[in-house]
């Protein structure tokens, strides 16, 4: 197997299922917007859930279709894992939505304050990453 090819399969299925979303239910494909209103109201809890089972479930089906099991490795301590969720998710509040909502759907639709949101994602992942491995020793 081609070593992109799960790459191209998953974000080929990203987009399918953004659009898929807006054309059926009108909704935009953010997931901290699925999760939190999922958690926070009853309407629409049901496509909701669907959709987040459909995320857990996609691994099994893609080990299904092709024998090749995804593999995850945490490297890293736990704890800071966990501190790392919690500011993520605190951005997604203050950023009024995530990666998938903005970078997604946002930049798709030719949204202004999309395109500043994901710029601003991606400068703050580039200069925590820089940070990190400074900080470790571990070098650029």
């Amino acid at each position: 197997m081609q070593a992109y090819l799960p790459a191209l399969v998953g974000g080929a299925m990203i987009g399918l299922a953004a659009v898929l979303l807006m054309a059926t239910l009108g909704k935009v494909m953010g997931i901290s917007g699925i999760v939190s209103r999922g958690i926070s109201s009853s309407d629409g809890r049901g496509w909701r859930t669907a959709f987040l089972l459909g995320t857990l479930v996609s691994p099994l089906l893609w080990r299904l279709i092709t024998g090749v099991t995804p593999s995850i490795e945490i490297t890293h301590n736990i704890v800071w894992l966990l501190i790392a969720g919690l500011l993520v998710g605190c951005g997604t509040v203050i950023g009024s939505g995530c990666t998938s909502g903005h970078g997604v759907c946002g930049l798709a639709r030719f949204s202004a304050r999309s395109l500043l949101a994901t710029l601003i994602f991606m400068a703050t992942a580039i200069a925590t990453v820089t940070i990190v491995r400074l900080v470790s020793g571990g070098g650029i």
